[in-house]
């Protein structure tokens, strides 16, 4: 998925038939708050473990009747919207996330993609598709490696359609027919929300989709990332009809909604403050040769690295173990501390 996004959107820019300029999220800003995405990714890493999957994954277990998911995608909508649309980001963070930002064009560069700070201001104008193109066929010949996967033709398929479906989300809204749209709402008295270059993201569009249900569908309010939202529940809906698998799901314990509202909340904050999830950074934001987008990705994948392994020690040694202890052989296994932190035996 990854490899076709990067590929795909490099050889579009590249034959200027897309132009990234001004992009929502602003994937490629001079400026990088690296604390800021690492802490954001931590916490949706986590978030997204405890409450059984990503902002993506939610809406897809929406649409095949997980009840659990629709609790989940209400208070991630919440506290997106608290980050996005209230002063709670200002007085809880920013006062201590924005030092230690950094502004790559102090030094003269325009952007932060890896084409930029590799070749510096001065490189040739196809420095991002040449990188680009090399990190794809790296990651396809990593990928297809696998004797395994490539037995796999559902999940290549699917795998192509995410990728497609993020190469096509930043065609639309940034290609010639995005660019009309962009410049119409230039001249309209009430410009719609989120007019710009952008692709399918979840936790954001999650805050807004709750802001468009409370203001009686005002079409305004109608963004591509809801009516991605909504795309996506209606995809899944359909597909757990046809293939039968559309049940209920609710919580069996206290423990375990608790634990999906904790998550929940992490991915609300952490997806605004790292400016995306699994898809709107990972996918979405790497197609563009994002630093900051990698950032975010590798924290995700750290935080729910962590927090299944953590998880994994409780079950595995119940009453024996506790959150500090089964916390502290997590990072020890990662190689994050020494083995003398060590309190429970490694499995």
């Amino acid at each position: 998925t990854i490899a076709l996004a990067v590929l795909g959107v490099s050889l579009l820019e590249f034959q200027q038939w897309i132009i990234l300029e001004g992009t929502h999220p602003p994937y490629r800003m001079a400026s990088l708050p690296w604390l800021r995405f690492i802490l954001g990714g931590l916490m949706f890493g986590i978030g997204m473990t405890l409450a059984s999957g990503c902002g993506n994954k939610t809406l897809i277990r929406i649409g095949g009747g997980n009840l659990k998911s629709i609790f989940v995608f209400l208070v991630c909508g919440f506290f997106a919207y608290l980050m996005t649309q209230t002063v709670f980001y200002e007085v809880i963070f920013d006062s201590w996330l924005s030092p230690w930002t950094v502004n790559f064009s102090l030094f003269g560069y325009g952007n932060q993609t890896l084409g930029e700070l590799i070749f510096g201001p001065a490189g040739f104008s196809g420095n991002n598709f040449f990188l680009g193109t090399l990190f794809a066929l790296a990651l396809g010949i990593w990928v297809f490696y696998s004797s395994d996967f490539r037995t796999q033709y559902s999940l290549i398929f699917s795998s192509a359609v995410m990728g497609l479906g993020v190469v096509g989300g930043w065609y639309v809204t940034s290609g010639p027919m995005g660019r009309s749209w962009q410049e119409a709402a230039q001249w309209m008295d009430q410009p719609p929300l989120g007019v710009g270059a952008q692709s399918f993201t979840f936790i954001n569009p999650m805050g807004e989709s709750l802001v468009y249900l409370q203001s009686g569908f005002n079409g305004l309010l109608l963004s591509f990332g809801v009516c991605a939202t909504a795309g996506v529940v209606a995809g899944s809906f359909l597909s757990a009809l046809v293939y039968r698998t559309f049940h209920f799901e609710w919580f069996p314990s206290l423990k375990d909604f608790i634990n999906h509202m904790i998550g929940a909340a992490l991915m609300g904050i952490g997806g605004v403050l790292g400016m995306g999830c699994t898809i709107g950074q990972a996918i979405t934001g790497t197609s563009t040769m994002s630093a900051g987008s990698i950032t975010v990705f590798i924290s995700i994948l750290f935080g729910s690295s962590v927090t299944m392994k953590t998880r994994y020690y409780l079950l595995f040694y119940e009453d024996e173990a506790n959150l500090p202890k089964a916390l502290l052989a997590s990072l020890v296994d990662f190689r994050i501390l020494p083995k003398s932190f060590r309190r429970l035996d490694p499995i």
